[in-house]
């Protein structure tokens, strides 16, 4: 069965992230302990956000806790940056792992943005493509389309 977060790509994806900087940190000592202890709150902060996010009721409260989720992947970011500066860290590793991190914030900002829609089946409700407004436009800008299998209007 599981949590409904841990369906999530994002997550799984942050989950994987959070192993590897766990693996890293043992390492760095000295100099680099403020940014290994920074790095490992902020990529713990990922997926932890991410399921409180996925539990809330609300639109605005999921979008907040994803935004939180997201602002922790770019703080990840620029933190391996310092590491590469600092030496700790290589430059092609980190670049390799910024990719995940890119797709991560890209992810989570689809779900906290503007285009967020919540995705479900027909299934016993019977939800189907809702009635045109009677004044629809389809030229008029900013007008979304309808698209049946994603169950919600996605800007063009």
């Amino acid at each position: 069965m599981g949590f409904g977060h841990e369906q999530l790509d994002v997550y799984r994806l942050a989950i994987g992230y959070v192993a590897w900087v766990y693996q890293k940190a043992p390492v760095l000592k000295g100099i680099h302990r403020p940014a290994r202890d920074q790095w490992l709150r902020a990529s713990q902060s990922i997926p932890l956000n991410i399921a409180e996010g996925n539990g809330k009721t609300t639109v605005p409260d999921r979008r907040r806790y994803f935004e939180i989720a997201r602002g922790s992947a770019l703080e990840c970011a620029a933190i391996q940056d310092v590491l590469v500066v600092g030496k700790a860290l290589a430059e092609e590793e980190s670049q390799v792992r910024k990719i995940d991190l890119d797709r991560i914030a890209a992810m989570l900002s689809r779900l906290g943005g503007r285009g967020y829609c919540v995705r479900e089946d027909s299934g016993p409700y019977g939800f189907g493509k809702p009635e045109p407004e009677p004044d629809s436009d389809s030229d008029r800008e900013g007008a979304g389309e309808w698209h049946p299998t994603s169950r919600c209007c996605v800007q063009k």
